[in-house]
């Protein structure tokens, strides 16, 4: 994409605990002349805003509706229990669902960890928000279970963290509204989180090698044989299907021996 075809900026949704920096310093490298506006939004609330337009693709935690939204996997995080520091699990380096059976183990309606069930003892109410979670996790109400990278967002000197391996695991896409033709910067943006190189050629057309000293001469030796057209163009033509060979050549499988002199 050159000129007026690239479109002038490109809106980048993405949610608590994803760090899109080290994506958007190598837009800024290969596209500087198109701006990246990065949309921060709720984790339930991304795709919803994805699907109305609010953003052009997103950083998002999985599930999304796939009739709505295409989305590439990119990474998946571990799960963390959040408790204070005196909690008596600070003590191992891991901690199971059975050492918190016993607990309040809260559960905010933004969480998007796919339990079957729940582990731990429900609390009275459902904190809004992860953020109200914490508070309350602080508070000695409870403990939460949360991705890792939630847990450092919302890091605090009076709680800590241990992993949770038996808990269900949150994965994060990359997610953009579905449609049959992905629009050029969605691609550009998925070749930059897959690692492509900026002279890849997937979704954009191949530029072709500019030609050397070395095969330019090559091209013009080619150019000159006999039957070549002048050395114009330098194509070869196969015989049509049937036709006879060139003259002084041999039919396909043929021996080859010369016949006897005729008489005169």
């Amino acid at each position: 994409m050159t000129g007026s075809e690239i479109p002038s900026s490109f809106r980048l949704a993405y949610v608590p605990g994803v760090t899109p920096t080290k994506w958007v310093r190598v837009w800024h490298e290969r596209l500087p002349h198109t701006s990246l506006e990065l949309v921060q939004a709720g984790a339930t609330e991304a795709p919803e805003l994805l699907a109305g337009g609010g953003a052009d693709a997103g950083l998002v935690r999985l599930p999304v509706d796939r009739s709505v939204l295409s989305a590439i996997p990119l990474y998946t995080e571990t799960t963390v229990v959040v408790i204070p520091k005196d909690h008596a699990a600070t003590t191992a380096d891991e901690v199971s669902l059975d050492d918190l059976a016993d607990e309040i183990v809260l559960h905010p309606l933004d969480d998007l960890l796919d339990w079957e069930t729940l582990p731990g003892l429900p609390a009275i109410e459902r904190p809004e928000t992860t953020a109200d979670a914490i508070e309350l996790v602080a508070a000695g109400v409870g403990v939460l279970l949360v991705p890792q990278s939630l847990a450092r967002l919302h890091h605090r000197k009076d709680l800590t963290y241990r992993p949770v391996p038996e808990a269900p695991e949150s994965r994060v896409a990359l997610s953009w509204p579905e449609a049959e033709v992905t629009p050029d910067l969605v691609e550009e943006f998925i070749g930059i989180v897959r690692g492509r190189t900026v002279n890849s050629t997937r979704g954009r057309a191949a530029t072709p090698p500019r030609p050397t000293e070395k095969t330019k001469g090559k091209e013009k030796a080619k150019g000159k044989r006999p039957g070549t057209g002048g050395g114009t163009g330098g194509t070869r033509h196969k015989p049509a299907s049937g036709g006879k060979p060139p003259s002084g050549g041999r039919a396909g499988g043929q021996s080859g021996k010369r016949g006897k002199p005729r008489g005169r």
